[in-house]
């Protein structure tokens, strides 16, 4: 059971906008401050691992529900971040209003957790086999897909006309990887209400927004997308309201009179690269891999977490492969498949062999895709285990 930690979540609230707040330049001192304090790992781990903080967790749950509380937009996350029944199970008692998937596996095995209310928010093509399963699902639980194109509409309608499940239109804020643009979702809509597929809305996803400077302007692309493509819609006579958006980024900049929507999915855990690029601190990193020093030379520690525990993303910003939080001085410079070099200065005290350190991953997602359990600590001690119940499922 999760801690109840709602006091702390204005102080976390006001720690999280000064973040936003001045998000216009990369700050380098401000992400390598460390941990407030170190939190103690168990002395029994076997690495490496992927750990979750419970009362870290339970804060970035709290804060992310009260903010869309204030704000009156409704709570969506994305669960390609967690894939875990535990932790979804708990952003929908503090107030989400469904979940957020990516794939048609990812749906099958939370609706077969008891989840009721989905959004595949991913423009599906969905042919054969992955129709069936599509309908499958809309005959079971309220569902709504992405599309962004006539052709990807038909498709859609072959496999759902006749159940209740709606489609949303996908609209590119900026991101430039998927949607139609914003004026263009009326005809998209049209379409699929000839075919006889109910609208929702629209949607987006501003991606753009992961880069230092970028949190802002990516926010009010977002929200201006949503309402060029809202218009779009009436124009063409489609009654749909729903203008779903949000990242974790952006979601502490979030307007109602942009979007009424958001499916963050990283503020669970946070990662490397949100602290980066400002939108989170190490105190509210949630997930680390816990690694054990296998090896020093000169000023550089090998870890045994590698990419297969770390994940390989890395964008062209970053400044490292990773990050120790408790080391925000370091930097992961190498990973091999089961090793992590990791770089210190030339006159820092290095971890002593055989110690066990926290690494950060740079994408988190892509960390717990990789993971079959998540272990779950409180007070230096494992308290619980996670499946990753839809690791793996990515079609």
């Amino acid at each position: 059971m999760l801690l109840d930690v709602e006091r702390e979540n204005r102080a976390i609230l006001a720690k999280e906008a000064h973040l936003v707040a001045d998000d216009a330049g990369f700050d380098c001192a401000r992400q390598n401050v460390s941990v407030t304090q170190a939190r103690p790992l168990p002395a029994d781990l076997v690495t490496p691992c992927l750990v979750v903080d419970r009362d870290v967790l339970e804060r970035n749950l709290v804060a992310m529900a009260a903010r869309v509380r204030d704000r009156n937009v409704a709570l969506r996350p994305h669960a390609k971040t967690h894939k875990t029944v535990e932790i979804a199970r708990r952003q929908l008692a503090l107030g989400a209003a469904g979940l957020t998937v990516a794939t048609v596996g990812e749906a099958e095995v939370f609706v077969d957790a008891g989840f009721s209310d989905l959004f595949i928010a991913y423009p599906l093509w969905a042919a054969g086999e992955r129709g069936r399963r599509l309908r499958a699902l809309a005959e079971r639980v309220a569902l709504r897909v992405g599309a962004d194109s006539n052709e990807g509409m038909e498709l859609l309608a072959r496999a759902l006309v006749g159940t209740p499940a709606e489609v949303v239109v996908e609209v590119d804020s900026g991101h430039h990887r998927t949607g139609v643009q914003p004026e263009r979702a009326g005809e998209v809509a049209v379409v699929a209400q000839r075919l006889g597929l109910p609208v929702a809305g629209v949607f987006t996803f501003p991606g753009h927004s992961y880069g230092p400077g970028q949190i802002r302007p990516a926010a009010a692309d977002e929200g201006d997308a949503l309402q060029r493509a809202a218009t779009a819609l009436r124009r063409a006579g489609v009654d749909a309201g729903l203008r779903s958006g949000g990242s974790t980024p952006t979601a502490a900049l979030v307007e109602p009179a942009g979007l009424n929507e958001i499916r963050p999915g990283v503020y669970v855990f946070n990662d490397a690269q949100q602290v980066e690029i400002g939108s989170a601190n190490w105190d509210s990193v949630a997930l680390t891999a816990a690694a054990t020093v296998v090896s020093r030379h000169g000023s550089s520690v090998v870890l045994d977490a590698g990419g297969k525990v770390l994940g390989a993303d890395r964008a062209a910003w970053a400044t490292g492969n990773g990050r120790l939080p408790d080391h925000p001085e370091s930097r992961v410079t190498a990973l091999s498949e089961h090793h992590a070099t990791v770089a210190f200065p030339a006159d820092a005290v290095l971890p002593e062999l055989g110690s066990t350190v926290r690494v950060a991953p740079n994408h988190v997602c892509a960390a717990a895709n990789l993971a079959d359990v998540l272990v779950v600590i409180a007070n230096g001690a494992v308290v619980d285990q996670w499946a990753v119940a839809a690791r793996g499922r990515n079609a």
